[in-house]
């Protein structure tokens, strides 16, 4: 398991990266990745903000039940993102992602229709709301209805946690089948944002979430998944990159997000890089059918965009590798083994069909490792 620590004189936050030990078998390997979890929190004295679990289908109770046994009372009530990926090299289960925090206050559960749905945390004059894993299989089998409803819920929760869309740095978009509707994910989006203010029309106030689409599709029965950053309040302040590193806005080929944002968290302050790929500045997919001239012009993106951001390498808190196939994976394991991201590497479709791999990061200017 990979830590990393951004500290100030009230907060601390803890993001943790946590793979199975592939020598285990599954239960053995669920059962000593939430142990090492739990351990870490408790001697940390941290609360969670927000978790991710990348596992099969077939893995997921497993991991679940797990999880419940070796969290106890640090477990409050709100499930982590349950995302369905191929199984992982060696093991039904990519791998866990969290998010902590150490306060003199304690995250209060956020709530939608009386339902949990993330996090909250209000600290020296910042609001801290982490919203995870909002779907809407209520809407019906057409993904594009689910994808309009689950924004919609998207910023009734906010409303409820005393904010809007306008206070959104980072949202995260979990598609099943992207391939077959991203287009139509595009044209609800640019629809929705609309409607909030997002975008009107002025270029100056244009506010474009840093953002992953991604062809993970939540467990169970929705078509897409929607977690969100926000925050409000005195002290809240997010900055909005359109243009970053060697990349143009997306919003030229009709994708509304920013490459990057950077916004104050409870501990200082967060880069989030969106997930990035192997295009060019026009919007084209370069190294087509090859998959180390695109891992590696991913990779560069990426870092040029840190760059940007007054980040490098070692700042990075967490990232995330998405791989079209299993050999595509493969590559990127063996070349790529000493990137020194504490990096997630899971199996997914990307928002092209001629894109074999992306990669998303967040960073912390002044986080250390343990």
């Amino acid at each position: 398991m990979q830590g990393c620590l951004l500290e100030s004189k009230n907060a601390a936050e803890i993001f943790l990266t946590a793979v199975p030990d592939l020598s285990l078998g599954l239960a053995d390997q669920a059962e000593a990745l939430f142990a090492d979890i739990r351990k870490v929190l408790q001697a940390r004295g941290a609360h969670l903000l927000q978790e991710r679990l990348f596992a099969g289908k077939s893995a997921m109770a497993a991991a679940l039940a797990a999880r419940g046994r070796a969290y106890g009372p640090l477990d409050d009530g709100v499930s982590p993102v349950l995302l369905a990926v191929p199984m992982a090299s060696g093991g039904g289960i990519a791998g866990v992602q969290v998010h902590a925090v150490r306060t003199k206050e304690t995250p209060r559960i956020a709530r939608l229709g009386g339902e949990p749905c993330g996090r909250t945390l209000t600290l020296d004059g910042l609001e801290y709301i982490a919203l995870s894993g909002l779907v809407a299989p209520e809407a019906g089998t057409v993904k594009a209805d689910q994808g309009r409803a689950v924004f919609t819920k998207t910023a009734a929760a906010l409303r409820e946690a005393g904010c809007s869309m306008k206070s959104v740095a980072r949202t995260w978009l979990w598609l099943g089948d992207i391939l077959a509707w991203y287009d139509d994910l595009n044209r609800v989006r640019n629809q929705f944002f609309h409607e909030c203010g997002l975008l009107d029309g002025d270029p100056r106030a244009i506010q474009l979430p840093a953002s992953t689409g991604i062809g993970v599709r939540p467990a169970g029965a929705a078509e897409c998944a929607v977690d969100a950053i926000a925050m409000t309040g005195p002290r809240a302040s997010i900055e909005f990159f359109r243009d970053a590193g060697n990349q143009r806005s997306a919003f030229n080929y009709g994708s509304a997000f920013s490459r990057s944002s950077r916004a104050v968290t409870p501990a200082g302050k967060t880069v989030y890089v969106s997930g990035t790929a192997a295009i060019d500045a026009a919007g084209a997919t370069i190294f087509v059918d090859d998959p180390r001239g695109q891992i590696g012009n991913t990779i560069d993106n990426v870092r040029a965009v840190l760059r940007d951001m007054g980040c490098g390498d070692g700042d990075v808190v967490q990232a995330i590798a998405y791989s079209k196939t299993p050999e595509v994976e493969k590559v990127f394991r063996e070349g790529w083994a000493d990137l020194g991201w504490p990096c997630l590497s899971v199996i997914a479709d990307v928002c092209r069909d001629n894109l074999l791999f992306e990669v998303e990061a967040t960073a912390c200017p002044g986080s250390s490792r343990f």
